[in-house]
């Protein structure tokens, strides 16, 4: 047991100089400046004039506030650890070693997060998140391929305290979806997802395929930032082709009632967005006209070749070759992606939402260029 402690207080010792440079990544006191500075704003007798501003200004100062404790929080927990196991070894106290192993798989696993978030720097990553799912060539087994991609991207988002919200959603003719749109809301939700957009593909036995034959399927996903800040872009309203229509699908009570749901055709690029679950047709209407934003931004900023990689990737045809990560449920089971090579061999793990490990490896993988070879 004293081996396992001295072994313990090694490890620990070791991740001091990642600490440290996490500290210097975090810049501790130009955040601590900037929250005095927002904190003096908000005092101003005419602070809640602008209430939208308001918001924002309230909103950077709790995210600042999250950034600053959360690091300082991991350095008492390093310090905490260090001196009870000097402790335990030196009164040979054996009875601290679960709580000391314990304690130290959360301050391994609080390292890599707070390391991870330091490599979201771009423009977009802090935003909320709007995933478009739209399933392959294939029928009713491609349908219900995307509705698995849509409910194993809703547990990832529930399990990280995500607010999960579907905008828009087509059922498959016989099973599955044709398509859906959901916004994920959270800080960096899209720096996250970001790593998600591409073709996935499946390879299983067909559960609606009576000779048990084995199939394979693709469906794409496409994530892109929200944007809400309407100085980013002006829309000319003659530009647009607004129809209403009834809501149907995976929506609350208060569908298939009213024509409340929106789709809107921005005539110049030929671009669709639609939503149809909000309670009313306003509502839905100013959803659609921040998901047309986004893909309008992001067309903007594609054609200036300038941070691409912030909001979007090349767009891929739905089928074999193009895929960037394969879910293989037979003869063996297997999820690999082919971008940055990490796999996971527990495929139930994955579809419940464990995908931390696949999207971790992205964004190592762009900040050091080190992809996996094709």
């Amino acid at each position: 047991m004293i081996l396992e402690l001295e072994e313990l207080k090694t490890k620990l010792i070791s991740h001091k100089n990642e600490l440290k440079e996490l500290e210097e990544a975090y810049t501790l006191d130009k955040c601590t400046a900037e929250i005095k500075s927002l904190q003096e704003v908000s005092a101003r007798p005419d602070f809640w004039d602008d209430p939208s501003e308001s918001q924002k200004v309230l909103q950077k100062i709790r995210q600042l506030e999250n950034k600053v404790n959360g690091f300082l929080s991991l350095a008492c927990l390093y310090e905490d650890l260090l001196t009870l196991t000097q402790m335990a070894i030196e009164e040979d106290d054996e009875s601290l070693v679960p709580e000391i192993k314990s304690e130290f798989t959360r301050f391994e696993e609080t390292l890599e997060k707070l390391t991870l978030e330091t490599l979201l720097t771009g423009e977009y990553d802090k935003n909320n998140a709007i995933i478009s799912f739209h399933a392959g060539a294939g029928g009713t087994e491609a349908q219900d391929w995307a509705l698995m991609l849509y409910r194993m991207y809703g547990k990832w988002g529930d399990s990280h305290g995500f607010k999960v919200k579907t905008l828009d959603y087509i059922s498959g003719e016989e099973a599955g979806m044709k398509s859906a749109v959901v916004l994920i809301e959270g800080e960096n939700a899209f720096g996250y997802l970001k790593s998600e957009m591409g073709v996935h593909r499946l390879v299983r036995m067909s559960p609606f395929d009576t000779t048990g034959r084995r199939h394979t399927s693709f469906s794409a996903i496409e994530v892109m930032p929200e944007i809400t800040d309407d100085t980013e872009i002006e829309i000319n309203p003659e530009d647009l082709k607004v129809d209403t229509y009834r809501s149907g699908g995976a929506g609350g009570q208060h569908v298939n009632k009213t024509e409340s749901a929106i789709r809107i055709t921005h005539i110049p690029t030929g671009i669709i967005v639609a939503c149809q679950n909000e309670r009313s047709q306003h509502q839905n209407r100013e959803v659609a006209m921040r998901m047309l934003k986004s893909k309008l931004i992001e067309i903007k900023e594609r054609e200036k070749l300038d941070r691409i990689e912030d909001i979007k990737g090349v767009q891929k045809k739905i089928e074999w070759g193009s895929q960037i990560r394969s879910y293989v449920f037979m003869p063996y089971t297997l999820v690999k992606d082919h971008r940055t090579g990490f796999e996971s061999g527990n495929v139930g793990a994955v579809m419940d939402g464990d995908l931390d490990g696949f999207i971790n490896a992205y964004l190592k993988a762009e900040a050091t260029g080190n992809w996996a070879k094709k």
